[in-house]
């Protein structure tokens, strides 16, 4: 009975020894580095270390800033290199830059950049005399004919009624010519006998528009001595905006009667063009040349825009040190003006259908959406700046621009690649980044938005009927007149939306 007893006993000590001679064995096999033994006593971080994932970690990390390093590197080497192609990558406004950017190999593109301009306005050496006028000498402009008549009454119209050849022989460069260019006798647009004195001493000029009172002059900054003395800051407004300016800005009167606010220069204008306010602040913005004829240089700037760069330094950057005479900014989001005109249908600035047909007429005459092959960095500008040399090649554009601006809708951008398409080379401009452009103004949001009946219609058939008073009656006459081919089988390209934005 006693060895009965006992003999459960012994077997308890006999598995609690066998379980601490089993703890030495254990430790000792768990001394291994690597051991995938998995016990109560091991941590979460111990297990991990133990397979190597840290290191692993801080090895890939050393590599990867090793490797940023070398990119880094190479990028600054290649920018100084002599070699074409790697030297193109740095070059943004070059083709190589341009396909990286469209592959998104490209870095995004930044909102603002620094603009490379000298540092002292006053240090600036304008250049002697004018740029030679090598392909178009004689430049002339058809200033009356015929009154158009709408079944009603008869009229003149600003921008004439040009035909489909005149329009199209207009675009066969000669020494001499005379084309349309707006400003037909008892056309409108008229200035005030003492403005169009003031304006005759302005060789050199910032110009702006404020039409149907959308906007409040905004005070340029950052001007030197040099410049206020050797520039007209001149605002362009029509009656409407007149009024609205003097109820909310001071205006000052000189002794010879003409209106100040700040540095700018009102320049009212009477009589109206247009039936639409955006194709009646083309007039100014499009046709410098003509309003101010004495002018050699002028700088155009949208009437939100906010001047924050001394205009000398402007000129000296984007038009002689490369010895440019015209330039004007890359748009933002586009480069082919068939994805300018869907925006402009998606954000109802002016008739679907209008719109269409406008570029209808385009693709039948051979405008292809911009790509890589083409010679230009892209088809559309950011029209609110335009800096320009007025040489007789340079007004000749202006004149052809403004012609399709009059004859199809008023979305200048749709018009500014395709003129330069049919010159076919023999109009040079410099279009710079639209970060550079963002950098040269302050935005402001206009005082209210634009909004008419006409940029709500999805039909032609809305212009049938009551809705014929929609139509403008001196302006778009493109878009009414039957066009010499059947546009019927013309299928736009397609457009893929490449930015939620523009």
């Amino acid at each position: 009975m006693e060895s009965k007893l006992q003999r459960p006993h012994s077997v308890r000590l006999n598995r609690r020894g066998d379980r601490n001679n089993q703890r030495p064995f254990a430790k000792d096999d768990e001394s291994g580095l690597f051991s995938s033994m998995r016990l109560p006593q091991d941590n979460p971080i111990k297990i991990v270390w133990k397979q190597g994932f840290i290191r692993l970690v801080l090895v890939a990390g050393i590599l990867w800033m090793l490797l940023i390093l070398i990119v880094l590197l190479f990028h600054v080497w290649s920018c100084q290199s002599s070699i074409s192609f790697l030297s193109a990558i740095c070059n943004k406004e070059g083709k190589v830059f341009i396909a990286m950017d469209l592959l998104g190999l490209a870095p995004k593109p930044e909102h603002r950049c620094p603009i490379p301009v000298a540092d002292d306005p006053d240090k600036i050496v304008i250049p002697e005399g004018r740029t030679p006028d090598a392909i178009v000498k004689n430049l002339t402009y058809i200033e009356e004919e015929d009154l158009v008549n709408n079944g009603s009454q008869s009229f003149a119209v600003f921008g004439g009624n040009q035909s489909w050849l005149q329009r199209e022989e207009n675009f066969n460069l000669k020494p001499s010519m005379k084309v349309h260019c707006g400003f037909l006798k008892n056309g409108g647009a008229d200035m005030n006998p003492v403005d169009i004195e003031y304006v005759k001493r302005c060789r050199f000029l910032v110009a702006s528009g404020i039409f149907d009172g959308y906007d409040v002059p905004h005070q340029p900054s950052n001007i030197s001595t040099r410049s206020k003395k050797l520039f007209c800051f001149l605002m362009v407004v029509d009656e409407v905006s007149l009024k609205f300016i003097k109820e909310n800005v001071t205006v000052r009167k000189d002794k010879d009667k003409g209106m100040w606010v700040g540095l700018w220069r009102l320049i009212p204008l009477k009589h109206q063009p247009y039936d639409e306010p955006r194709r009646n602040g083309k007039v100014p913005k499009i046709l410098t040349h003509r309003l101010f004829p004495q002018a050699q240089y002028s700088i155009w700037i949208d009437g939100k825009m906010e001047l924050i760069v001394d205009p000398l330094l402007i000129l000296e950057r984007y038009l002689w040190r490369d010895k440019h005479t015209y330039a004007i900014a890359q748009h933002k989001h586009h480069r082919s003006i068939y994805e300018e005109a869907d925006a402009n249908k998606r954000r109802k600035r002016y008739a679907r259908p209008l719109i269409d047909l406008h570029m209808k007429i385009y693709y039948s005459e051979g405008m292809e959406p911009w790509s890589l092959k083409k010679n230009t960095i892209s088809d559309v500008p950011e029209g609110a700046i335009i800096i320009r040399e007025h040489t007789a090649l340079n007004n000749l554009f202006n004149c052809l621009w403004f012609n399709e601006v009059n004859l199809f809708t008023p979305r200048d951008q749709l018009s500014v690649g395709y003129v330069v398409y049919r010159l076919k080379g023999l109009f040079k401009f410099f279009m710079f980044q639209n970060c550079e452009y963002y950098s040269l103004f302050i935005l402001h949001p206009h005082t209210r938005e634009h909004s008419s009946k006409v940029e709500w219609v999805k039909s032609l058939s809305e212009f049938k009927g009551s809705g014929s008073s929609m139509k403008e009656s001196r302006g778009g006459f493109g878009l009414w007149t039957p066009y010499p081919k059947n546009l019927d089988s013309v299928t736009l390209p397609q457009v893929v939306r490449t930015s939620k934005a523009g």
